[in-house]
């Protein structure tokens, strides 16, 4: 299906990309005002509260991109610089509203929140990829859509890769069908801290899942090897480090790398869709580093999930 490409195809193509027009940065700018005028925290803000006749058409024809042909969108065009930080949080959750309901990204309860390098070193048992200017590998994040919006860029480096989960699974099966079989049975992931009251530290779940004919891969290989520091969770086996091994090979073989520029809009779904980031530097200046706004949502139209997936979703 459409879902299953290559990054080769991606980056020749321009079918994903959607400029936002001078109209629709108005009605944008103009709800923003409203919401900030009647003293709406956040939160409260609603769909209705966030009037864009124009974007919706747009985004209603996004959604179902989203869910079910490519799994990826960007939206360029948005005049970011313009916009205090407070107004950026209200245009991306206002934006975000009409794809679907924002979920937490931390026991902290952020829901908007922000990837800022905060010296964080990947490898501790509380460890979160955003918050470190290093390298990160190929994962999904914790929502149906995972929206993030480019506010500034780092000096150099920053690379945002994006590659087809489901191209991924149709690459191991054609080269090692016993290792695909075992993707699909546990790997133990850490919750990295972020457990729940009754949770444990640690769930077991396959890293490739099925149900009703719709695929879904929730994966990361930094909770899996930090699982491993546990000792009631069993060690991993050779195959299974193979397997991931592979995994990531082909990965970084089928991906396709994008630089987002200020105001850029990537929008990902997690069930078929991995991404990465390049290590990077950033300046000196605190007001010029890094910084993107990042909405992690759960959508009304989103896919049938194994029963294996409910010890992380819900």
């Amino acid at each position: 299906g459409p879902f299953a490409w290559h990054g080769s195809e991606l980056e020749r193509s321009e079918d994903w990309i959607e400029t936002i027009s001078p109209e629709e940065v108005s009605e944008v700018e103009e709800a923003m005002r409203r919401v900030k005028q009647r003293g709406l925290a956040l939160h409260e803000v609603r769909r209705s509260d966030f009037p864009l006749p124009v974007l919706s058409r747009r985004l209603a024809r996004i959604a179902p991109e989203l869910e079910e042909g490519s799994g990826i969108v960007l939206l360029r065009g948005l005049p970011v610089g313009k916009y205090a930080d407070d107004e950026t949080r209200f245009i991306v959750w206002g934006v975000g509203a009409y794809l679907g309901i924002p979920v937490s990204q931390s026991k902290k309860g952020d829901l908007p929140g922000e990837v800022p390098d905060l010296g964080a070193k990947l490898g501790t048992p509380t460890s979160r990829g955003y918050r470190t200017k290093e390298h990160l590998r190929f994962h999904t994040d914790l929502g149906d859509l995972v929206l993030l919006l480019c506010v500034h860029k780092a000096k150099s480096g920053g690379l945002s890769r994006v590659v087809s989960s489901v191209a991924v699974h149709n690459e191991i099966m054609r080269r090692r069908p016993d290792l695909l079989e075992l993707l699909y049975a546990d790997y133990y992931h850490s919750r990295q801290g972020e457990e729940a009251p009754g949770e444990g530290p640690w769930y077991a779940k396959p890293v490739f899942g099925m149900r009703d004919g719709y695929f879904t891969s929730q994966y990361s290989r930094s909770f899996v090897e930090s699982a491993q520091r546990f000792p009631d969770v069993p060690r991993l086996t050779p195959a299974q480090n193979e397997a991931l091994d592979l995994l990531a090979a082909v990965a970084e073989e089928l991906c396709c790398h994008m630089e987002l520029e200020e105001g850029d809009i990537q929008i990902l779904n997690n069930h078929v869709t991995y991404h990465s980031r390049t290590g990077y530097e950033d300046h000196d200046d605190p007001a010029r580093k890094r910084l993107l706004f990042r909405l992690w949502l759960s959508t009304p139209n989103n896919r049938p999930l194994p029963k294996a997936e409910g010890v992380i979703w819900g």
